[in-house]
């Protein structure tokens, strides 16, 4: 089996983990192609922001919403862990926007302005696409949602990460040294978990996030994991869910590698405030055009 270098085009993000699994597949569709046909949960939905359906084939820019979602038995959930991801083939780079789970904002479809992740709580999968398409003003083309209570699970199916550590603490009761620290499951979520103690509060917890995740996707590309597909893949699909379509995933592998020449990282600046005694993370409308206005650029709108 010969290496995805594409693997880069997704970087520091698990949702697009999926997609990494999707190029492996695609050298082992016969035997894998019901895992991957359980992942895809197809929405009811067209993007107001695009006035011509898109096109995988002729290498169109396109967006990914990634939704780390913190989904207990009896509980929706929401989703604690918001990336929007805009890949550009002809310029050759991803860029990458973590939005902070309390940033003040209009829900779509609730009528009512609240916390943007509560969107997810409200009504799933698209409500939030809704929802984060209004606030970016571009076009949210797929949605990947990990159920990150089944977190240990990939990472356990990987044979675990190792990570560097910048930051000493303790989470759920496991403490966590500065320096090269390797994780199985239960660790991994209670490390990428933490922010309380963090002080970068909730940047900080997002940072080891993406550690997480490119560790689980530099674990789950390794030439040791391939016997391990199997396993990865039935993880995955128990946990992972999104509206690409093999046949979309198989279309970016051969399309878009010309984007894994860069991934960069964009952040939205704000201020925490309280409003009737809750906490909310309020983004100007000057930082907010700036937002748009870049991820604009980058989809060629």
């Amino acid at each position: 089996m010969k290496k995805k270098k594409w693997l880069k085009i997704i970087g520091l993000c698990l949702g697009i983990l999926l997609l990494a699994g999707g190029g492996l597949v695609y050298s082992v569709y016969h035997n894998l192609s019901k895992s991957v046909d359980s992942m895809y949960t197809p929405l009811d939905r067209e993007s107001e922001k695009r006035t011509n359906n898109l096109q995988l084939t002729a290498q169109e820019p396109f967006s990914v919403l990634l939704l780390g979602v913190d989904e207990r038995e009896g509980d929706k959930g929401r989703s604690d862990t918001i990336i929007v991801l805009t890949v550009n083939p002809d310029k050759k780079n991803v860029k990458m926007l973590s939005i902070p789970r309390d940033t003040y904002t209009e829900i779509i479809g609730k009528d009512k302005t609240d916390k943007i992740n509560h969107a997810y709580a409200f009504g799933g999968p698209k409500m939030s696409m809704d929802t984060i398409e209004h606030f970016l003003d571009i076009p949210i083309d797929y949605y990947i949602t990990i159920n990150m209570e089944g977190f240990t699970d990939i990472v356990d199916a990987i044979g675990g990460v190792t990570v560097e550590n910048d930051l000493d603490f303790t989470s759920d009761g496991t403490h966590f040294a500065k320096g090269t620290i390797e994780l199985n499951g239960k660790e991994a979520l209670a490390y990428s978990r933490m922010r309380y103690d963090d002080p970068n509060g909730d940047f900080g917890r997002q940072n080891r996030q993406r550690q997480i995740i490119q560790a689980v996707i530099n674990e789950g590309a390794s030439i040791s994991n391939l016997t391990k597909y199997d396993d990865i893949l039935d993880v995955l699909s128990e946990n992972v869910q999104t509206n690409l379509t093999f046949d979309d995933m198989k279309t970016i592998q051969s399309k878009y590698r010309a984007a894994s020449a860069s991934i960069e990282q964009m952040t939205i600046d704000g201020t925490g405030t309280k409003i009737d005694g809750i906490y909310y993370y309020q983004v100007s409308e000057e930082e907010q055009l700036r937002i748009q206005e870049e991820l604009k650029e980058h989809l060629e709108m």
